[in-house]
């Protein structure tokens, strides 16, 4: 038997943003010392620990400032804030998924802004 959960809400989150979220979850663990952290906690905080590049803020910012451009749907820009493509190819790779792709000129005016951050 199958319990399943109403989903109420999507929202997309980078990497810097869970990794803040996890820290809260973290403090509030080793608070209590009876309280163990789970295996799959542990592992989501080892994994935000070791691929988030930038602050909280500033992936958001980067994700916003990339929602702006025509061509960058939500779940690409949240991609590439976490991914921070340094070229073509790896930036191909974010909308190779889409029913789409991008020319020269699209791709770089992307990297260009991701080049701000990184």
């Amino acid at each position: 038997m199958t319990i399943f959960k109403e989903k109420l809400d999507d929202e997309y989150v980078t990497v810097s943003e869970v990794k803040e979220l996890l820290a809260e979850v973290e403090a509030e663990r080793a608070a209590d010392v009876d309280r163990e952290m789970r295996y799959e906690l542990a592992r989501a905080i080892e994994h935000v620990n070791t691929f988030a590049v930038l602050g909280a803020d500033e992936s958001r910012e980067l994700a916003e400032e990339l929602l702006e451009l025509e061509q960058v749907d939500e779940a690409a820009a949240f991609k590439i804030a976490d991914l921070l493509p340094q070229d073509r190819d790896e930036l191909r790779s974010v909308f190779a998924h889409g029913r789409y792709s991008l020319d020269g000129d699209e791709l770089d005016e992307v990297l260009n802004v991701v080049a701000r951050y990184a």
